[in-house]
């Protein structure tokens, strides 16, 4: 069940995404988006993940519908990966730098969807991206996926900001959903995540 797909068709958008948890790092990515796609490649590589993400939108009104959508299906498929969350680690932190830039991030996959996004960027957009759109990328992956994740991130130059942060999120993620190797309960006090 670490292996799922995803898909999501409305008259905005229409997203495809194949996970495998338990992957080499491989990657076909083709969003319309080239930053996103290049931040996607980042976060399945470093993270381990097998992951194809196919994704048409209105990109001559702007990019939002699309990015926000691939975050719903991505958050989607990483909840249905995880399933139970039996045997996993549930959590994970990163400190990835890049140049002059640091994200640091700390997540976990117990089921609670929050969101802390504590990285100022210089300017409005990056990669062609404006920057509220990554926030509500990472808003929708965390409410699909039952994710708690804290970023926080500083460097002058937002490229490389945001590239330590998607790398970061893959590092963690990875780890979180690391099979303990000792134990196939629930990682949850309650029994459930």
């Amino acid at each position: 069940m670490r292996r799922v797909a995803e898909n999501r068709s409305t008259s905005e958008t229409s997203v495809r995404v194949e996970l495998d948890l338990d992957g080499a790092g491989r990657t076909t990515i083709a969003t319309g988006v080239p930053f996103l796609d290049h931040m996607l490649n980042a976060f399945a590589r470093h993270g381990h993940f097998d992951l194809d993400v196919e994704a048409t939108g209105d990109l001559e009104v702007d990019a939002h519908h699309t990015v926000e959508d691939i975050g719903i299906v991505l958050g989607t498929a990483i909840g249905r990966a995880i399933g139970e969350g039996r045997g996993i680690r549930r959590f994970g932190h990163a400190a990835v730098p890049m140049d002059e830039a640091l994200a640091e991030v700390a997540l976990d996959c117990g089921g609670r969807a929050y969101l802390v996004f504590d990285a100022p960027f210089n300017g409005p957009s990056v990669g062609g991206i404006d920057v509220t759109l990554l926030l509500h990328f990472f808003e929708s992956l965390c409410g699909h996926a039952g994710i708690t994740l804290h970023v926080r991130a500083y460097g002058r130059n937002d490229h490389h900001r945001v590239e330590a942060i998607f790398k970061a999120v893959g590092v963690a993620l990875r780890a979180a959903v690391a099979l303990d190797g000792e134990s196939l309960a629930v990682p949850s006090t309650k029994g459930v995540l």
